[in-house]
């Protein structure tokens, strides 16, 4: 399962969000131009067990290093799929729990969550020699913080199914405890590659449930005064379900489709989610600037089926929101 985007749309710009995968996509060059220095640099900056645990190697660093580590594995990465794998995830679910904590609390709970999952895995792999890097734990709480705010949510994704591709729309929490279940699985059999560290995505995960209910707790999350102005959105939702509706026999359909004041002035482009049975077929629309309240777009062919050879139209009448 390929998780394409969610249904809820983030209130405020995801600055922290954004400025961490910044961080980590910077970090994964530095990576690329260490060369032959490579396996240096990762025993250095990743999380290695046995130097907390080892008199004999943990000699060889610094505290400032051996300190350091403990935040710098969550930054750096083992390859480019590990990279994107990492990053898109918490593009997905990130902007979300920040939306809802505020960017000085989530840039917390992102710490507090990486550095826990860390210390988990030391636990667990007391001895080992093996370094663990990667930002898999502290996104994991992301994803468990994400679950308890967002239970409702769905997870538009892409199953790959020999040669067909379906996009379906998966529940949060089914998406979310399923991806759970499995990092659980794979931890208890230690089935598959022995690199992955199974146990920090399940203690991330968990954490990340923990801290946000701390945090919330604290306070209410939304960031307020002049901060709360600047990261707030001027935009609509870039992804939006539509469920047309047509009456009687008419092979035309209507649906509805929100667009931000400041879009309706100077326009914008939309990607449209049309359900069709367990399928979703994905449309780009493009509404003109000057677009106003109730104007309605048509989208040739894409209503009823009238014949083999010709289907009927969709109408989206356009709602602007303040």
């Amino acid at each position: 399962m390929i998780p394409l985007r969610d249904t809820i749309r983030s209130k405020s710009y995801p600055v922290v969000n954004l400025t961490i995968i910044v961080i980590n996509i910077l970090l994964f060059i530095v990576e690329l131009s260490q060369g032959s220095e490579l396996n240096r640099f990762i025993y250095t900056y990743g999380l290695v067990p046995a130097r907390y645990t080892s008199p004999a190697i943990g000699s060889r660093f610094t505290f400032s290093q051996q300190m350091l580590s403990l935040l710098s594995f969550m930054f750096i990465h083992g390859g480019f799929f590990h990279l994107i794998g990492n990053l898109w995830s918490l593009f997905i679910f990130g902007d979300n729990v920040e939306d809802r904590l505020g960017p000085m609390k989530y840039f917390l709970f992102y710490i507090l969550c990486g550095v826990s999952s860390g210390l988990f895995h030391l636990a667990v792999n007391w001895n080992s020699p093996i370094p663990t890097i990667g930002a898999s734990g502290a996104i994991a709480g992301v994803m468990g913080a994400y679950m308890i705010l967002y239970p409702k949510s769905k997870i538009l994704t892409l199953i790959p199914v020999f040669l067909f591709f379906p996009i379906v729309e998966i529940p949060a929490v089914f998406f979310l405890g399923l991806w759970f279940v499995f990092q659980f699985f794979n931890a208890a059999s230690m089935a598959g590659n022995q690199g992955i560290a199974w146990w920090a995505h399940i203690s991330g995960f968990i954490f990340g449930i923990i801290f946000l209910k701390l945090l919330l707790l604290s306070g209410k999350g939304s960031s307020g005064g002049v901060l709360k102005n600047i990261v707030r959105r001027d935009r609509s939702a870039r992804i939006q379900k539509i469920r047309p509706v047509s009456i009687g026999q008419d092979p035309d359909m209507h649906g509805n489709i929100t667009i931000s004041r400041k879009e309706s002035i100077s326009g914008t482009r939309k990607l449209v989610n049309i359900p069709n049975g367990f399928k979703k077929n994905l449309f780009f629309i493009v509404i003109p600037p000057g677009s106003f309240e109730g104007r309605k777009l048509r989208l040739a062919g894409v209503g009823k089926e009238i014949n083999r050879e010709k289907n009927g139209d969709l109408y989206l009448k356009i709602n602007v929101e303040d």
